[in-house]
């Protein structure tokens, strides 16, 4: 874990982005009970989650996927709402709509039971996609890994729905 998290803050530097001492130690480094890190995770550092909103900046190795997962609705509240804005590399989104054939993202081996959503939109630096509460996505990092600032509602991870039940977070 304390190796992702280095080599995390070392690619938020190489892009310009300073963290404080504190920061750096608490990047959170998610395997979601994998056990596969460098195929499926995500490394992630929040600088602010309140009751209204929520900035984090998203981390993702060279291929990396993070898991196919919706944010459900809440105590009556809608789910999260967030926007992705592509810092650095290229992240390759993948949401409910008119699937791509072939997709360019290459799906973590024995787990294409739980990857089910196929719109693919490819993010560049500066460019942005906001994925509206309860649409199933997934997303991986291109061959460089990617960079991407998420500003969304209130963050509660621990109520998203993965479609793979053997996530935990």
């Amino acid at each position: 874990m304390r190796q992702a998290q280095e080599r995390t803050a070392e690619l938020l530097a190489t892009a310009g982005i300073v963290l404080t001492d504190e920061e750096r130690a608490d990047i959170e480094v998610a395997d979601f009970g994998l056990g596969q890190l460098e195929t499926q995770g995500l490394e992630l550092i929040t600088y602010t989650n309140t009751d209204r909103y929520c900035a984090k900046d998203l981390v993702l190795f060279p291929g990396q996927t993070c898991p196919e997962h919706l944010h459900p609705p809440i105590d009556g509240q809608p789910g999260k709402m967030e926007t992705f804005r592509c810092r650095r590399g290229r992240v390759l989104l993948y949401v409910e709509g008119e699937p791509a054939s072939p997709i360019k993202a290459k799906i973590p081996a024995g787990s294409e039971p739980y990857y089910t959503v196929f719109h693919e939109i490819e993010l560049l630096p500066g460019q942005q996609y906001t994925i509206l509460p309860g649409v199933k996505h997934w997303f991986q990092g291109g061959e460089e890994g990617a960079i991407v600032s998420e500003f969304s509602s209130t963050s509660r991870d621990e109520f998203d729905v993965f479609t793979d039940s053997n996530i935990v977070r």
